[in-house]
């Protein structure tokens, strides 16, 4: 019996997903090279596509420990954007559906950008509700950043077209009397949290290249309003702009 291309082999590797296969088998006895090659990067996919799927459970938890309490609409809210000197901050709040599968969830600032805006996506698809909420930088001066915050968080719970009955948090409380968890580092250990760390990142994101556009000097679709040496250079030769948070250095200084 002719073998199969080394291509071929690669092509029908990409169908399977399952190490019992049994169009495995002849690729196993095959000695070429080509083949040997292509069936370890095929193991390696398959080890890494398994790692992803038992992170996503592990940062279930805390999602399945507030169902099995009877909670039904379990809201993560996150927030982006609180060391920048210019624009605001933003928050989401996210309720995932039941069946919800997105593998791959993870605090946003360990997501490359194509991987953020694919996993908006998922996540659109997945969720039952989606609240965005802002801070702006004139409120972040008037309450300070801490407050400020907790405002923004507010802001996307009462953007949900659907009112939950229990929070998970990433690192804050909100006096707003219901149910709630705070949750250290919560972005990376809950994907409700994470999927709001998702997309307020990129929402914030899509925000601050709208005002690059607006202000080119400043380079805001870059630096999304952090400290970088272009942004502190525009703000010594150009002024501070209405974005800016006149409380924070090195801006108040000025």
């Amino acid at each position: 019996m002719e073998k199969m291309s080394i291509q071929t082999v690669k092509e029908l590797l990409k169908e399977i997903t399952d190490d019992q296969d049994v169009r495995l088998l002849p690729l196993k006895s095959d000695e070429r090279k080509g083949v040997e090659l292509a069936l370890k990067q095929w193991q390696k996919q398959q080890e890494k596509a398994a790692a992803l799927v038992a992170r996503y459970h592990e940062m279930s938890v805390f999602e399945n420990e507030k169902k099995a309490m009877g909670f039904q609409a379990i809201a993560g809210i996150d927030e982006v954007g609180r060391g920048p000197l210019a624009g605001p901050v933003v928050a989401a709040a996210v309720i995932l559906n039941d069946d919800h599968q997105i593998i791959g969830l993870n605090d946003s600032k360990q997501l490359s950008a194509s991987k953020r805006e694919e996993l908006v996506k998922e996540i659109k698809k997945h969720a039952k509700a989606i609240g965005i909420g802002e801070a702006s930088a004139e409120e972040i001066d008037q309450l300070n950043i801490y407050q400020a915050t907790k405002v923004a968080m507010q802001r996307a719970l009462d953007q949900l077209p659907l009112k939950p009955d229990c929070l998970l948090i990433d690192a804050m409380v909100l006096d707003n009397g219901l149910p709630q968890e705070k949750i250290i580092k919560g972005d990376a250990r809950s994907v409700s949290i994470a999927a709001a760390s998702i997309i307020a990142k990129v929402y914030r994101d899509k925000l601050m290249a709208d005002y690059g556009s607006e202000h080119p000097a400043y380079g805001f679709e870059q630096n999304a309003g952090y400290g970088t040496k272009q942004h502190l250079m525009a703000i010594d030769k150009f002024g501070v702009l209405s974005l800016h948070r006149k409380t924070f250095a090195p801006i108040r200084k000025k």
